[in-house]
């Protein structure tokens, strides 16, 4: 029989829940793990909302400080999904309780935010993850191994776009997600930060970068009451957004490859259209979130009118096993959430990390922190974490 494992939500919005739902989800995809979650208690500031989630999903209490769920001995270990700028003092506060963390992106508002979890994780000995979940798609994951085994030849250029209309309505309302202070940098947190997970995934590390960013949606108007997610508030009063709503991005790869990262939340007749094409000298390959279980694959030695075919991962790409039976049966975006957690509690039952980790996560944000950088200057910029561990 499984062990029971202790674990806590801190911040319950659309994510807190999803995070909840992966762990109820463990023993009905991967039964023989040794840890089995046992939802303990959920933090949630806003009133009435923890009370609210503890009553429809089981948590045993409900509290509005996460400060209870840090000294709360039932519990071994922590999701954090609360808003960005919480992210450093929430996590670094987890783990120096001694328990283990797994943290939503961009954990925090700067690479020295996410380096301090970082380092709080490894001088506690605890486990950290960090969500990064489109690598954990089993197409992205056949890809890299297509890539990584010479199979496209040598690699010579990606690109790779993460374009949304989550923010592409002026009425949004202007939440934390808008602010500086709060919220950090805007579209390069929220969607930049896969893409550059996803480059370093597939390609490696990067050795320099040029990036260009704008704001289209100069104001919006302010909530009136606790909004979540990405609700409007039309007839509010206006305020500035002070992030960014694009960011354009000239990659060069330690291995001599080019790269193009380009990331908008307000492209207008785009819905979570997040993909890559990576070609190489014998051949390309190409993912759409969209169609999450295909990949389009083009190799051989024909090079020119080189044909491209559509394959659909089964079983033996990733975890597609533990979901569906056979290739063409899809997956979805939840299912890569219960991968996250799966490779979460696998890292604390044996002592090993597995997935996305808090040095994934340290990468990523020096690169964000580099491409706003670049913005500003004009120039091509090292990304201060490049070819760490």
């Amino acid at each position: 029989m499984a062990d029971a494992l202790g674990v806590a939500v801190v911040g319950f919005g659309w994510m807190g829940r999803v995070h909840t739902q992966a762990y109820t989800r463990l023993p009905h995809h991967y039964p023989r793990l040794p840890l089995r979650p046992r939802l303990i208690t959920v933090a949630e500031e806003v009133p009435g909302r923890a009370e609210e989630a503890a009553e429809r999903f089981g948590f045993a209490s409900a509290t509005r400080d996460w400060r209870e769920v840090v000294a709360d001995p039932r519990v071994r270990a922590v999701s954090v999904t609360a808003p960005n700028f919480l992210h450093r003092e929430i996590g670094v506060a987890v783990a120096e309780a001694g328990k283990h963390l797994w943290i939503e992106k961009p954990v925090g508002l700067t690479a020295g935010d996410a380096r301090a979890v970082a380092d709080a994780v490894a001088g506690a000995g605890v486990q950290g993850a960090v969500g990064f979940n489109y690598r954990n798609a089993p197409a992205v994951e056949a890809a890299r191994e297509l890539i990584v085994s010479g199979g496209l030849g040598t690699v010579t250029h990606v690109r790779i776009r993460l374009f949304s209309d989550y923010a592409a309505h002026p009425d949004s309302a202007l939440t934390w997600r808008y602010e500086r202070a709060r919220g950090g940098s805007g579209v390069l947190a929220d969607l930049a930060s896969h893409g550059a997970d996803l480059a370093r995934f597939l390609l490696g590390d990067i050795a320099s970068l040029t990036a260009d960013t704008a704001v289209f949606v100069p104001e919006r108007p302010r909530p009136s009451v606790a909004t979540a997610g990405h609700a409007l508030a039309s007839g509010g009063e206006p305020g500035p957004v002070e992030n960014e709503d694009y960011v354009g991005c000239l990659l060069r790869f330690a291995s001599g490859a080019r790269g193009v990262l380009e990331a908008c939340r307000v492209s207008v007749g785009e819905q979570n259209s997040y993909g890559f094409e990576v070609h190489g000298t014998r051949g390309a390959v190409f993912w759409d979130f969209r169609r999450m279980n295909e990949l389009r694959v083009g190799r051989g030695t024909t090079y020119q009118d080189q044909p491209v075919s559509t394959v659909y991962v089964g079983p033996g790409a990733g975890e597609f096993a533990a979901f569906q039976p056979g290739a063409a049966n899809a997956m979805g975006y939840d299912d890569l959430k219960v991968i996250e957690a799966y490779r979460f509690v696998r890292s604390i039952a044996e002592g090993t990390p597995y997935g996305a980790t808090l040095a994934d996560a340290v990468h990523s944000a020096a690169l964000l922190d580099a491409m706003a950088e670049s913005a500003q200057s004009g120039r091509w910029v090292t990304p201060q974490a490049c070819c760490t561990g």
